[in-house]
C-alpha cells in the first residue's frame, strides 16, 4: 500500500508540473445559466446571459413547473418547450493537449454551440454523446462560451414522463495529442473460477499528430481494499495519424468475484506517459464474474443457478423528475434490495452512467434497453401502433434511420465495463408498430385501427394460430418498407461488433408472430411480455430457445409460473417504482402509473411486502394489512371461510394492488378482512391476546393468509414460523394525531452540491405511536443553506407542484428531500400542520466541507 500511495503522489506531482490533472476526467456540472425561451440571438458570441437563471447540472426544467389538465397524460400532464443552457469557462488545455466534452443525457433534440460555432446536434435523449472542443476553444486567453439548445417542444413525444434539459452529468476529458479516446477502454474476464480469473484489458490509442509518436502505458489493478494485485507497463509506437490497440491479458489468483450479495469491484488505473510525464490518466471500475444462460436450467452467475428477481424501472424518480441525484437512487435501490430484488430492467431506454455505478456497487444485475420504437412510431397516448399523427407526439422513430447505429454503439461503448450489465435489450414491445404482427397472432384483426383485443384468446395456454398458420399469414401478407426481422438483425449485429460477452434480448409482446419473422432468431434470450400462461407452449414449440419473463404483472401468479419452471430464467415486474406518465387524457388528475412496489415517494406498498415474502428465501418475512369488508377483495362464504369475492381473481389479478390499510383503526364492530403476507409455513393471528386460529401456507392458493375480524380497539399480532424460526408483526389501534415526528436518513452531508437527505414526517399520537388512518397537510420549515428538491407523499392523483414546502400526507406520512450546496451550513428542519395544531421535533443536518463522512 505504501508503494502504491507513493506512486500516485508522484503522478500528481508530475501532472501538476504540466498543468494537467492526474485525473483527466473533469466534472463540468457547475455554474451554468439557463433560460426557458428561444431566440436566434442566443448563439451569438457577444450575447449577454447575465439575466439567465444560475444553476448546476443535472437539471430537469419540466419537473419544476405545474401540472396542467390542458397537457398530455402520456407525459404526466407536464410541459416541454425550448430551453437554452450557457456556460462560460477558461480554456482548460495548453498547447499539445485536446479537450472533449461528454454529455451522458440531454432530453432532447439538442444543438451544441461553442464560441458562436455549431459543433453538433443530437436528437436522442437517452444515449450519451461527445464532441471534440479543441478546434473551437479560444487560445488568446479570452473565455469560452458553450451554448446548448434543448428543443422539447414536442412535449408528448413519449409514452412516459421524459423530463427536459441536460438531466445527466457532463464531463470534460483532457488528453494529449496522442490519447486514449473517449470510452477507449474495454475490460473483460474471459475465464472465471474461484481459484483464478483471466482478465483482458484493451485500450485504444490514437495519434492525432502528423508525426510518429512513442508513448509508455502503465496499467495497475487495484482491489476494493486498495491493494495493488497487478501492474505492468509497455512502450508503444504509433504511426502518424495512426491507431493501435494495447492489449494485456493476465491472471488473478483467488479473485474476489462480483455477485449480487458481494459485489466486489476492481479498478484499472491507466497512465499514459510522454517523456516520463503523465499526459493522461484513466480509472475504470470492473468486476470479475461469470454469467451464462442454459435453455433448460435458466441463469447462472459465477456457476451458481440464480433466479432473476427483477423489476422494471423508468428513469424518473418522482419529485426530482429525471435529474436524479445518486443518493436518491441509492435510497430507492436499497429498499428494492431489502425486498429481495436482484435485477433491474431499464425500461425503455439506456441507464445513466451514475445509475449503473450504483448497480455495480450494490449488486444488481441490469438489462440495459436501447429503444422503445424502431423504424415506425408507437402511439404515445394509447400505446401499440400509431393511431393519431400530430406534431407534439412525433418521437425517436423520426431519427432512427440516421441515428440508431450511433446511439446504440455509444451506449455500449460508454457502459460495457459495468459488471452489473448482463443483457442488452434491443427493443420493447416493438411488434406493435410493424403491420402484420397483430393479425399474425390470431388475437387481433389486422384491419382494426383501435386494436380491439380478445382477452380470452390473449390468456389461453395455446395461441389461436399455430406456427404453420403464422407462416402462412406472413407468406400472404404484402411486403412492407420495413421488416422487423431485418431491423432486429441489424441492431443485434451492431451490438455484437462491440460486445460478445453479454446476452442480447428483447421484450416480445407478440411472440407467436416474432418466432416466425426472424425477430427471435437474433436474440440470445427471448423475453416475454405478460405470457405466463404460454410458457409451456413456447418451450414445447421452440425447445432450443432460452426464455424468461421481461415484463410481468407484480402478482403471485407471475412469480409462481417462473418459480415452478427451471427453464424460465426469471421475471421483471412492471414496475419496481411508480413512474410519472403513461396516463390517458381522461385519467386526469392521475399523473403517474401506480403499479410499483414502491410509490413515487419511495414508500413501500403492500405489493412490496408480498414480493419480499416471495423473494427473500434467506429470512422469515411477515407483514399485515387490513381493509373493511365492503372494500376488500375478499368475503366470508357460507362456511365462514374467507374467499375471493370474484372466484379465481388471484390468477388474473391486475398490476395495481388492491387497496389495503397499514393500520388498525375502524368503527367499533366493523367487519374487516386482515391480510398477512409471509413466507412462513404457518401463521397464527391474535386479537387482544385471543387466538383467531392458525393457518398454513400450503392452503393459501393465492399466497395470502386472511382472516375475517370484527374490529375492536386493541392489538392484532400475527405470529409466524419458518423452518423453526419465529417471527411476528402487529398493528395497534392508535388515538388521534397530536404531533409530527421528523426522521432523517442521515444527519451529516458534504458541501459538494450532490449529497441528499431524506426527511420523513409521520403523524403521531400522544404516546408517540404512528397515526396512519388520518391525513394532514404538513408544511416544512427549513433554516440554513440548502437546495429544496421537493416534497411528496406518494399519492399519484394529487396534482401538486413537487417544489412546494407543503404536502398532504398519505397514511399519515410524507417526505421532503434537501440537497447540499457548495457551502457548509447547519440546516434545521421543523414541520407543522396547516391548521397549526400539530408541530414537530427539530432535526439538524450538518453540511460540512470534509472530503469524506465516516459512516
Amino acid at each position: 500500500m505504501r508503494v502504491l500511495q507513493f506512486k500516485l503522489l508522484l503522478v500528481l506531482i508530475l501532472s501538476h508540473s504540466m498543468g494537467v490533472s492526474a485525473q483527466s476526467k473533469v466534472n463540468f456540472n457547475a455554474d451554468w445559466s439557463f433560460i426557458l425561451e428561444d431566440s436566434v440571438e442566443f448563439t451569438l458570441s457577444n450575447y449577454a446571459t447575465d439575466h439567465w437563471r444560475k444553476l448546476n447540472l443535472p437539471h430537469d426544467w419540466t419537473i419544476e413547473n405545474d401540472f396542467s389538465e390542458d397537457l398530455e397524460g402520456c407525459t404526466a400532464f407536464s410541459i416541454g418547450g425550448i430551453g437554452w443552457y450557457s456556460k462560460q469557462f477558461e480554456t482548460p488545455i495548453q498547447k499539445g493537449q485536446k479537450c472533449f466534452i461528454v454529455f451522458d443525457g440531454v432530453y432532447n433534440n439538442a444543438e451544441y454551440w461553442l464560441n458562436g460555432m455549431k459543433i453538433g446536434d443530437h436528437p436522442y435523449g437517452y444515449a450519451p454523446i461527445y464532441f471534440d472542443l479543441t478546434p473551437y476553444l479560444h487560445q488568446d486567453g479570452s473565455s469560452n462560451r458553450l451554448m446548448v439548445k434543448v428543443d422539447h417542444s414536442r412535449y408528448a413525444d413519449s409514452r412516459w414522463y421524459t423530463g427536459s434539459g441536460i438531466y445527466r452529468n457532463v464531463n470534460l476529458l483532457i488528453t494529449g495529442e496522442v490519447l486514449i479516446p473517449v470510452w477507449g477502454t474495454f475490460i473483460t474476464t474471459p475465464y472465471v473460477s474461484a481459484e483464478k480469473a483471466t482478465v483482458d484489458v484493451k485500450v485504444n490509442l490514437l495519434n492525432s499528430t502528423s508525426a510518429e509518436a512513442e508513448r509508455k502505458i502503465q496499467l495497475s489493478i487495484i482491489d476494493q481494499q486498495g491493494n495493488e494485485v497487478h501492474q505492468t507497463e509497455k512502450s508503444i509506437t504509433l504511426a502518424q495519424n495512426g491507431e493501435k490497440t494495447y492489449q494485456h491479458t493476465f491472471e488473478i489468483q483467488n479473485p474476489k468475484l462480483w455477485g449480487i450479495d458481494q459485489p466486489h469491484l476492481y479498478k484499472a488505473e491507466i497512465l499514459l506517459y510522454e517523456n516520463g510525464k503523465v499526459v493522461q490518466s484513466e480509472e475504470t471500475a470492473f468486476g470479475i464474474r461469470k454469467l451464462y444462460f442454459d435453455k433448460d436450467k435458466g441463469f447462472f452467475l459465477n456457476d451458481q443457478n440464480l433466479k432473476i428477481k427483477g423489476v422494471c424501472l423508468h428513469h424518473d424518480a418522482g419529485l426530482v423528475g429525471t435529474a436524479v441525484p445518486k443518493d436518491v437512487w441509492r435510497q430507492k435501490l436499497t429498499l428494492l434490495k431489502e425486498g429481495g430484488c436482484n435485477a433491474i430492467r431499464m425500461s425503455h431506454n439506456p441507464a445513466s452512467d451514475e445509475f449503473l455505478d450504483l448497480c455495480d456497487e450494490m449488486g444488481f444485475l441490469v438489462q440495459n434497453e436501447f429503444y422503445d420504437e424502431w423504424d415506425l412510431p408507437k402511439d404515445k397516448r394509447y400505446n401499440m401502433h400509431d393511431k393519431e399523427v400530430d406534431y407534439i407526439t412525433r418521437g425517436h422513430s423520426e431519427h432512427f434511420q440516421k441515428w440508431a447505429e450511433t446511439d446504440l454503439k455509444n451506449t455500449i461503448l460508454s457502459s460495457r465495463n459495468h459488471p452489473s450489465i448482463f443483457q442488452w435489450s434491443i427493443g420493447n414491445e416493438i411488434e406493435w408498430t410493424y403491420p402484420g404482427n397483430r393479425g399474425a397472432t390470431g388475437i387481433f384483426k389486422e384491419t382494426n385501427k383501435d386494436d380491439k383485443i380478445d382477452w380470452t384468446l390473449w390468456r389461453t395456454e395455446v395461441p389461436p394460430h399455430t406456427p404453420e398458420e403464422v407462416r402462412a399469414f406472413w407468406k400472404a401478407f404484402p411486403k412492407q418498407t420495413y421488416n422487423i426481422g431485418a431491423t432486429a438483425k441489424k441492431l443485434a449485429d451492431w451490438t455484437k461488433e462491440l460486445d460478445t460477452t453479454r446476452y442480447i434480448t428483447a421484450n416480445c409482446i407478440l411472440p407467436t408472430s416474432s418466432f416466425e419473422t426472424g425477430y427471435t432468431d437474433v436474440l440470445d434470450v427471448v423475453g416475454f411480455s405478460y405470457k405466463p400462461h404460454k410458457y409451456d407452449y413456447f418451450k414445447a414449440t421452440y425447445p432450443n430457445q432460452i426464455m424468461m419473463g421481461t415484463e410481468n404483472v407484480p402478482r403471485w401468479y407471475e412469480w409462481k409460473a417462473a418459480a415452478e419452471r427451471e427453464y424460465i430464467a426469471g421475471i421483471f415486474l412492471w414496475t419496481g417504482i411508480d413512474y410519472l406518465g403513461e396516463k390517458r387524457k381522461h385519467e386526469w388528475p392521475l399523473k403517474a402509473t401506480p403499479h410499483g412496489l414502491l410509490d413515487t415517494a419511495g414508500f413501500p406498498r403492500a405489493s412490496f411486502y408480498m414480493f419480499k415474502a416471495l423473494w427473500r428465501d434467506d429470512i422469515p418475512v411477515i407483514s399485515m394489512f387490513t381493509q373493511s369488508a365492503d372494500k376488500s377483495i375478499y368475503k366470508v362464504d357460507n362456511h365462514g371461510v374467507v374467499v375471493e369475492k370474484k372466484k379465481g381473481y388471484w390468477e388474473l389479478a391486475p398490476r395495481e394492488w388492491q387497496e389495503v390499510n397499514p393500520h388498525w383503526n375502524y368503527q367499533n364492530g366493523e367487519k374487516t378482512i386482515v391480510e398477512v403476507y409471509a413466507n412462513c409455513e404457518e401463521v397464527e393471528l391474535f386479537q387482544n391476546g385471543k387466538s383467531l386460529g392458525v393457518q398454513y401456507l400450503k392452503d393459501q392458493a393465492d399466497y395470502t393468509y386472511k382472516w375475517a375480524v370484527d374490529f375492536k380497539k386493541g392489538k392484532l399480532i400475527a405470529k409466524g414460523k419458518r423452518n423453526g424460526e419465529k417471527i411476528s408483526t402487529s398493528l395497534e389501534t392508535v388515538s388521534e394525531a397530536v404531533g409530527i415526528r421528523i426522521t432523517a436518513d442521515r444527519t451529516d452531508l458534504l458541501s459538494n452540491t450532490t449529497d441528499v437527505v431524506k426527511l420523513v414526517a409521520q403523524l403521531v399520537d400522544k404516546k408517540g405511536k404512528e397515526v396512519k388512518y388520518s391525513e394532514e397537510e404538513v408544511i416544512f420549515e427549513v433554516e440554513g443553506l440548502h437546495r429544496l428538491l421537493g416534497t411528496d407523499a406518494g399519492d399519484t392523483r394529487k396534482i401538486v407542484n413537487y417544489k412546494n414546502h407543503s404536502i398532504e400526507t398519505v397514511n399519515g406520512k410524507c417526505l421532503m428531500m434537501l440537497q447540499a450546496t457548495d457551502q457548509p451550513s447547519k440546516v434545521k428542519v421543523t414541520a407543522y400542520s396547516k391548521n397549526k395544531k400539530l408541530t414537530s421535533n427539530e432535526v439538524t443536518i450538518n453540511i460540512n466541507q470534509k472530503k469524506k463522512i465516516e459512516q
